[in-house]
């Protein structure tokens, strides 16, 4: 038997026993004398009358104190600037939970068992977890990434094999928009527990160039002519400096790796600019850049080949 199965048994068993209950006291008084009768509802009516007076009194008071409570907690949330999204949760979920209390509260006053109450909520709860287990696992993700942010609306991030700028942090899901214009929907539930690259949590990144140029040509002048135009460049920061060296002998080529540090907005636009000014002021300084090539030598064999003769 499933865990719903037993929590479904449980309210009816409960429900069963209360009818029982009402049955039997509904039979007593078939029995009664109509005199008995009238003292115990005369005895009802009064301990109902005095319950129900207290009730309205903890009803009153309980609303007073449930919006002092909603209060202070919008105000203990904006102390903390903590995200409107979840503080707007927050604040639901208090009102309902708080509400809920009061009720309870209320009917146990009234002289109304409550256990069947609370075990059907309790039922309730747990049909409704189990049928949104994904869901719920999507919504603590979600919680927890406006709790702890690991990233903010604005941001260019990396995740679960999508990158792009987030648009929109829900409760279930956070919404990215690709750089070819793709609205994406990815699940707060895998982000919480997944690895998150975020390139906009920095204010500047370093930015690398590997440029190749021809064996035989002059290195010194292809280092220079690459340090000249990045310190000619005012969006490359000076601090820490640029840094060029010969990273590897390649089949091909000598390769050149240059590495310099700029603002994060100006990633791809220096990356992309420097790559154009190098290939063209390369060809002016008669440096070549090369591409892969092979050189096949054929030699001529030491025994010319025979002539067969009939």
């Amino acid at each position: 038997m499933t865990l719903l199965a037993q929590q479904t048994a449980a309210v009816e068993a409960i429900t069963d026993s209360t009818v029982t209950h009402v049955e039997k006291r509904i039979n007593d008084l078939a029995h009664m004398p109509v005199q008995d009768i009238i003292d115990n509802l005369t005895n009802w009516v009064i301990t109902f009358g005095k319950n129900l007076l207290i009730a309205l009194v903890v009803y009153f008071i309980g609303r007073w104190l449930i919006r002092h409570l909603k209060k202070l907690i919008h105000r203990i949330l904006e102390k903390k600037q903590v995200d409107p999204s979840l503080s707007s949760f927050i604040m639901s979920l208090t009102k309902i939970i708080l509400n809920l209390f009061l009720i309870i509260v209320l009917i146990g006053i009234l002289g109304i068992d409550t256990t069947s109450f609370i075990a059907v909520f309790a039922s309730a709860g747990l049909a409704f977890g189990m049928a949104l287990s994904g869901t719920l696992q999507n919504f603590a993700g979600g919680v927890m990434i406006l709790i702890f942010k690991p990233y903010k609306v604005g941001d260019t991030i990396e995740a679960q094999g999508y990158s792009g700028v987030v648009k929109e942090i829900q409760l279930i899901s956070t919404i990215i928009n690709t750089p070819d214009n793709k609205t994406i929907l990815i699940p707060n539930g895998n982000l919480s527990t997944g690895i998150i690259n975020n390139y906009s949590r920095e204010g500047r990144r370093r930015v690398e160039w590997t440029f190749g140029i021809a064996y035989g040509d002059n290195y010194d002048l292809a280092r220079e002519t690459i340090l000249t135009l990045i310190q000619a460049d005012p969006r490359i920061q000076p601090d820490p400096a640029p840094f060029i060296a010969l990273k590897e002998l390649a089949d091909s080529s000598v390769n050149l790796v240059v590495r310099a540090w700029v603002s994060t907005d100006d990633y791809w636009n220096v990356y992309f600019d420097l790559n154009e000014k190098v290939y063209k002021v390369f060809s002016q300084k008669g440096i070549n850049i090369p591409f892969p090539q092979m050189d096949v030598y054929l030699h001529p064999s030491e025994n010319p080949t025979a002539t067969s003769s009939k």
